[in-house]
Parts: structure tokens; sequence; C-alpha cells
């Protein structure tokens, strides 16, 4: 996976070294929640997601704010949102995190499942609420602006084809696979482009978007909002373009958006709406997908993968790393 040229701008950057720290958070929560892959248990495999991503975010020299964590302090014990991390020195930045994105595939040992998170100069993301966001993603061969998440399927599939040179049959849609996107469903395949439904795993599913080699060529329907903005983190860095829109389903989570700081409740956001600034994105496989191979354990070693991009250089590295004598789980 290629990413493209960036020029250099004179905007706060973070710290050389923080992209190796982003990764090494990463790989301890997959190496955590891979040792629990095919157990059934969606909830343990995510609690030692984020155990260890905390444990591994306090040893950094920085002065890190959860923006989009696992929910408000009420709801999330750790890594909520607003939570303090790191040793308290060095620079103040922003984090976007999932410790593991894909319990359920976790749990059943399925491919897709990884451990995510993005940092920001202070200020980058936004402050999605945990509501719905309805999401289009393109590539970065779409220039900015042909894609709107208020036109029809069928005008924003013929956009997309006539962007990319193509017709609207050569096209393929990745779509989550749930009940309410029934319609939507329909509306794509009466316009004779390809489907690819998946069962979780929408952050990854925007990233492949900017994938030459996935075979996808648009991302569409409604996911979480926080997802969203990780989604923008990583397309920041490989230059697609995502587009989303806060869907609500009462009062409640009206209220919620407002104490998020959301004023304009019909707003559309695009990839720099929500993650602006110095932007670095990393992801390590918990199980074996398209992005990332899943964790490998040998013995008294733990092999992993992990994708690691930088927004301010336009750089894509994957990384291996060999853990020996890794932290070990004890299961009853």
């Amino acid at each position: 996976m290629a990413a493209p040229q960036r020029k250099h701008d004179t905007e706060a950057s973070l710290p050389r070294g923080l992209i190796f720290d982003a990764v090494s958070v990463c790989e301890a929560a997959a190496i955590a929640s891979a040792q629990l892959r095919g157990l059934g248990d969606e909830k343990a495999a995510d609690q030692v997601a984020v155990d260890s991503m905390r444990r591994a975010l306090n040893t950094l020299p920085i002065r890190g704010t959860i923006v989009i964590g696992e929910g408000e302090r009420d709801e999330a014990p750790m890594l909520y949102i607003g939570e303090t991390v790191g040793l308290g020195t060095g620079p103040a930045i922003d984090i976007a995190l999932d410790p593991l994105e894909g319990t359920t595939i976790t749990a059943k040992s399925l491919p897709g499942a990884m451990t995510t998170i993005a940092f920001a100069t202070e200020g980058g993301f936004l402050h999605a609420p945990d509501v719905y966001m309805y999401k289009l993603a393109v590539g970065p061969d779409v220039p900015f602006g042909v894609m709107d998440v208020d036109l029809s399927v069928a005008d924003n599939l013929a956009r997309l084809a006539e962007a990319k040179g193509a017709t609207v049959a050569d096209m393929t849609v990745c779509i989550l696979d749930r009940p309410r996107h029934e319609q939507l469903i329909a509306d794509v395949r009466a316009t004779g482009a390809r489907i690819s439904l998946i069962d979780d795993g929408d952050v990854s599913a925007v990233i492949a978007v900017a994938d030459p080699n996935s075979g996808i060529d648009m991302y569409i329907g409604s996911g979480g909002a926080p997802e969203g903005v990780l989604a923008a983190a990583a397309l920041r860095c490989l230059g697609g373009h995502i587009i989303g829109k806060l869907l609500f389903r009462n009062d409640e989570e009206r209220a919620r958006a407002k104490k998020a700081g959301i004023t304009d409740l019909d707003r559309k956001y695009s990839t720099m709406d929500m993650a602006s600034g110095h932007v670095l994105f990393a992801a390590t496989g918990v199980t074996s997908g398209n992005l990332v191979q899943g964790v490998r354990f040998n013995r008294n070693v733990a092999m992993t993968h992990s994708v690691v991009m930088d927004s301010r250089a336009g750089q894509v590295r994957m990384v291996e790393t060999v853990h020996p004598d890794y932290p070990v789980l004890a299961r009853g």
C-alpha cells in the first residue's frame, strides 16, 4: 500500500519517535487479545486489549488525552473520553483508539480483527459522540467533492465511475452486513454495482478504499461515529476521502452530541474536519485480514504484524516484530 507524497508545512509536528510508540501500544493490545481468539468471550477479549493498551500508553513520555475511546467516564472505567494518559511529560496530544476492532470476530477467530490507535496534535480530532454516523469513503484517485452523503446511491456511484473512467458495473462497494442496511444493499444492487459485505471492522473497510489492491472502490453505510474518526485519521495519511453525517435516533443521543460540543446536528464532516493537523495511525493484526496479519505464537515468542502511517511524511510502513517472553494471560 503506497501513500501519496505530502508537502511539508509549518504546523506543529508530533515527535518523530512517537510513530514507533504507536506501534508498540497496538502490539501490546493485540498480543493480549489474540490469546483469547476462538474462545467465544467477546467481553474478555476486549477487556484484556483495553488493559494492555492503557498500560502501554502510560509508559510513554506524552501528555495524552483520550478524545475517541471506550465511552464516557460513567460508561467506561478506563480509556474513557477525557482520560489523561502517559507520563505527563513531552507533547500534548489527542488520542483516538479502539483497543479491539472486531470483538465478535476475535471471539469466533474470524479474519480481520485488529487493534488501532491514532495520535494527533492537540485539537486535531473531532470529539465525536458515541452515536451512529453515515459514512461514505473513497480512495485518493477520486477528487475531493465528487461524492456527497446527501446524494442517492445511484448518483454517487455514477459520479464515482466517471471519476475512475469506468462503468458503475465495474464498481465494488463495501457495506457492513446489518439489517439496517437492507435497503442500502438493494439500492446498490439495483445499479448493477458489486457488493462486498463485511461482518465487522468498518475502520479496516474504510482503509481498503485507499488500497489499490483491495478491489474496493467505495465504502458506504452507518456505523459508529468514533470509528469514523479513526478511519479519517488513516485516510489523512493515505490520501483518501471520507464524508460523515451524524445520525440520531432519539433526544438522548442529540443531548450526547451537544455535550460533546456539536452545535450543528446536520453538519457533514470531511476527512479534515475529523482528523486535522499532524496525524499518526497504527494498527496491529489480532486475526489475519487484508490489511495486517494476525498474531502468531511459537513457544515463548509472539510475532506481530502492524501498519503505521504518518500524514506529515506521507509514509506507510509495515512492521513485523518478534516479542520474546511476551506476557501470558492466566486462564482458569
